[in-house]
């Protein structure tokens, strides 16, 4: 019965990512997934741990992402459903190491899709040409429906003949390498972190402010919301700053102008 619930879920949340995308991330998704199978607390902390990982990684262009949907749901139930008894840390390495193999088969899927859509471009012309819209909504289900099998079937699949094997497989694996996976773990979230602060602090000036955030949780060991307040107090003012920086900067050519053509009027006038 868990794996239907789960595997409807994933049908709607591939409709939900062509339309509202409301739960297209690892962060909404582990945590429901989790609820389903009766660990919560497991599912957030899956969740948190993919959102970190994946949180630069989106579709730029003609570039097809690793699918986050797929990827999420069936490392995270996988990871749950085959290590009962075993601790959280033993159950994110697992889905760590699930989650990416699962969302880049998951993403040659997409592609597919993606060129099944292709072939409505020539029907949408032409009910755009007569200003069909009742026909021009009703085109919009069949890739609404499709990129929801998309993402059920490999989920379904997944989860009917997997468990059990991710279950004997996990249970027959030596502790060293589920040490090296709860290691791979840790490293792999900071990793997306550094990627992601690389792509966003891009200004020299930028880099105080994560000293400034390293201090206060580091050395003065303050709690997470005290900082985001700091922080927050922070960025208003950069913010006020920055703008009162650059309206200066643009009225200081428009006053010279000003002031210039004023003389000019002077000038002429004394003639």
């Amino acid at each position: 019965m868990k794996v239907f619930i789960i595997t409807v879920l994933a049908f709607f949340l591939g409709i939900d990512d062509v339309s509202t995308k409301l739960f297209r991330r690892p962060l909404l998704i582990a945590p429901i997934v989790g609820l389903i199978l009766g660990n919560l607390q497991a599912g957030l902390i899956i969740g948190a741990t993919l959102e970190i990982m994946w949180m630069g990684i989106g579709n730029v262009g003609a570039y097809m992402a690793p699918d986050l949907i797929t990827g999420t749901m069936i490392s995270t139930a996988l990871a749950i459903m085959g290590n009962p008894g075993r601790s959280i840390s033993t159950m994110v390495a697992t889905a760590i190491t699930l989650a990416v193999p699962t969302s880049i088969l998951a993403q040659q899927l997409l592609i597919l899709v993606e060129t099944i859509n292709c072939s409505l471009n020539g029907w949408a012309k032409r009910l755009a040409d007569k200003a069909d819209v009742k026909g021009t909504f009703w085109l919009t289900w069949p890739p609404a429906i499709l990129y929801g099998f998309t993402r059920a079937f490999p989920t379904f699949l997944a989860l009917q003949f997997g468990a059990g094997a991710i279950q004997k497989v996990v249970s027959d694996l030596p502790k060293f390498i589920i040490d090296g996976l709860s290691t791979a773990g840790s490293i792999i979230p900071a990793v997306g972190i550094a990627l992601l602060m690389m792509s966003m602090l891009k200004k020299a000036e930028l880099w105080m402010f994560l000293i400034l955030g390293f201090v206060l949780s580091s050395y003065l060991k303050l709690e997470i919301l005290p900082i985001t307040l700091i922080a927050l107090v922070f960025a208003f003012l950069y913010e006020r700053a920055t703008r009162e920086t650059t309206t200066n900067s643009a009225t200081k050519p428009a006053m010279a102008q000003e002031t210039s053509s004023d003389d000019i009027d002077e000038e002429d006038y004394d003639l």
